[in-house]
């Protein structure tokens, strides 16, 4: 990830490019093809992921009153190549694509929330819960079916996890009585944690990734001032 201006921003019907680094749409696969710089060790980053749906959500849920942030499941399952040149490494499996996108700065509109998506047994499932700024709240509990069919579903109890070394609060959703584990964090900063866990949903087993996003943290100034040290930022 690297911060960049707005003039590096280019787009068309089914592609975008962001400085160097594009995203384009076939109709069948979406290609992001990487060409970054790794912060705080300058070195090359380039590759290409390939992301190819096993079925397309084109339902989007408003996660405010006023529709002001959205949310869209675009693929809930899909097959994913990895193939990178800069560090030689690849990979391919199972992986999932979705989008938010608003007229206003996420901290803006909210303070906290949670993001669980499991698959377990033939279907996925997203919880989707948070604290609006406003003092309400916003709960999504969605099943998708290997057709990208989207169906209303109760939240499952929840289940608070262990904090991670910044202390984020990371709550998800389960059976009641399950053991979910924390087989391992991926991102771990002072306002976000990505994780993957072993849950059990409607008493099917499962594998799940789990979002904390702290937006009160992400608005502090002394994690604005920590910023610019995680990741490169580009100016003009």
């Amino acid at each position: 990830m690297t911060e960049r201006s707005r003039s590096a921003l280019v787009r068309g019907p089914d592609w975008l490019r962001i400085g160097p680094s594009a995203l384009h749409w076939d109709g069948a696969a979406l290609s992001i093809d990487i060409h970054e710089t790794t912060f705080p060790i300058p070195s090359r980053f380039r590759g290409r992921v390939r992301v190819v749906p096993r079925a397309l959500v084109m339902q989007p849920f408003a996660l405010d009153a006023g529709g002001r942030h959205v949310w869209q499941p675009v693929a809930t399952r899909a097959d994913v190549e990895v193939t990178m040149h800069r560090p030689d490494l690849a990979w391919r499996g199972a992986g999932y694509f979705d989008s938010n996108f608003g007229a206003e700065p996420l901290e803006s509109a909210f303070s906290i929330w949670q993001w669980t998506r499991a698959h377990a047994g033939s279907a996925e499932h997203v919880f989707y819960e948070g604290a609006r700024r406003d003092g309400s709240r916003f709960t999504l509990g969605l099943g998708f079916d290997r057709s990208g069919a989207v169906t209303e579903i109760p939240l499952p109890p929840e289940h608070v996890l262990p904090r991670t070394g910044w202390l984020m609060p990371r709550i998800t959703r389960a059976d009641a009585g399950a053991e979910v584990r924390v087989r391992r964090t991926w991102e771990d900063t002072p306002f976000y944690a990505r994780s993957a866990l072993s849950t059990q949903i409607f008493g099917e087993p499962g594998d799940a990734v789990h979002e904390s996003l702290s937006l009160d943290r992400l608005a502090s100034p002394i994690v604005k001032l920590m910023l610019p040290y995680r990741m490169p930022r580009v100016i003009g």
